[in-house]
């Protein structure tokens, strides 16, 4: 979905496809055919926006066989569907029935991420539509903390440092241009936009900004205001966007909501839950541990790391962040000119949620993604912007 901002410039809006678990080229193109071309139907539109993931068997298939990419970009034509951003997160089994700590290997540190990062910017930049010259690709922030040292942080700068060259030569090739944006994520190396001003000035680059994620940032009970002047001021580039809420607790201390709060405790994917207190942020690495006696202090809110449905908040006790994701999209693309123009909706725990609030079956998702990209694009024409054919 593209939409014109007042400055003339166009703004992006997609949703994330790591919400469809699929590991093969194969896979990927049944995802065209069974998930995205039924949203776009549902939403009336002749093309939709889609923030692709790529596994690392699906974008090894594409980089080294260029009929496969050709072929990928037809069959997208085909079914009125656009990329011009990717999820480079996940590397693999991000399907699987136990994600949890996995998602973050391999790390910036491994060379494995800078040649998986690599290919991904060379498949986005064959499939970019011929009327788009930007891409985007989101990317983990360096490690996840307990795995990074000093030693391992300059290793995954430097690795950073050598993707910009990359993305530098592969525009001088191509004529397109492709941008990785670190998403920042509670319990990693870069947990807050604060966090990744340091290494972001360090690498110097303007090939590599940041991924304000409004679900992450909800969590970690950042005030939107400040982080993003704080980015503005230390020039660190909003590369992307992805459009989340957060699971919200404001009574932790009581059994109903503690119970509430049990349900959404789930095997697949990890929750980091957080509260702030006069003391600081305090926060467990999975909601079930932060359920757990008194792992976490339950005197103020609780925020855990579950994309909840953007239009559909969790029945009270409980709610979501979305008044801090309209906040920071006000701030992103409410102002004369736009802090970025790639928005990618990314809900991908809707079989992750409680059994009754599941979709059952392709259709029930389908009207649910379509919900929430519906919900996103009103935001954006109340904001002035103008949705496009």
């Amino acid at each position: 979905m593209r939409f014109r901002h007042p400055d003339g410039s166009t703004v992006h809006l997609a949703y994330c496809t790591n919400v469809h678990p699929a590991e093969t080229l194969d896979g990927v193109l049944a995802q065209l055919r069974d998930h995205c071309e039924p949203v776009r139907r549902r939403l009336g539109r002749d093309r939709l926006g889609i923030g692709l993931w790529l596994a690392k068997d699906a974008a090894h298939a594409l980089v080294t066989d260029p009929s496969a990419l050709r072929g990928l970009r037809c069959e997208l034509d085909r079914r009125g569907l656009e990329v011009v951003t990717l999820n480079g997160f996940p590397y693999e089994g991000f399907g699987a029935e136990e994600v949890k700590y996995r998602v973050y290997t391999p790390d910036w540190a491994d060379p494995e991420r800078l040649e998986h990062t690599t290919s991904l910017a060379r498949v986005l930049a064959g499939l970019l539509p011929d009327d788009v010259t930007d891409g985007s690709i989101s990317t983990l922030p360096l490690a996840w903390r307990t795995a990074c040292d000093e030693r391992r942080a300059e290793t995954a700068r430097t690795a950073l440092r050598t993707l910009a060259e990359r993305l530098d030569a592969l525009q001088e090739l191509t004529g397109r241009s492709i941008r990785v944006a670190l998403e920042p994520e509670p319990g990693c190396v870069v947990e807050t936009t604060r966090d990744a001003i340091a290494p972001l000035t360090a690498i110097a680059h303007d090939r590599v900004g940041i991924c304000v994620d409004t679900c992450h940032l909800a969590t970690s009970f950042e005030d939107p205001h400040t982080a993003l002047d704080d980015l503005t001021r230390a020039g660190v580039p909003v590369v992307k966007s992805q459009l989340s809420a957060a699971l919200h607790a404001e009574q932790p201390h009581l059994p109903e909501v503690r119970e509430a709060l049990a349900a959404f405790a789930e095997p697949r994917f990890l929750h980091q839950t957080r509260t702030s207190t006069a003391a600081g942020l305090r926060g467990t690495d999975d909601l079930d541990e932060a359920l757990s006696g008194d792992a976490l202090p339950d005197a103020g809110p609780w925020r855990a790391h579950f994309h909840v449905p953007l239009h559909a908040a969790p029945a009270a006790p409980l709610t979501s962040t979305l008044p801090v994701l309209k906040f920071v999209l006000t701030r992103l693309v409410g102002g004369p000119h736009p802090l970025t123009r790639h928005l990618e909706v990314e809900t991908y725990t809707w079989q992750a949620l409680p059994p009754e609030l599941r979709p059952r079956g392709r259709a029930q998702l389908a009207d649910g993604i379509a919900a929430e990209l519906t919900l996103a694009r009103d935001l954006l024409t109340d904001l002035g912007l103008k949705e496009l054919p």
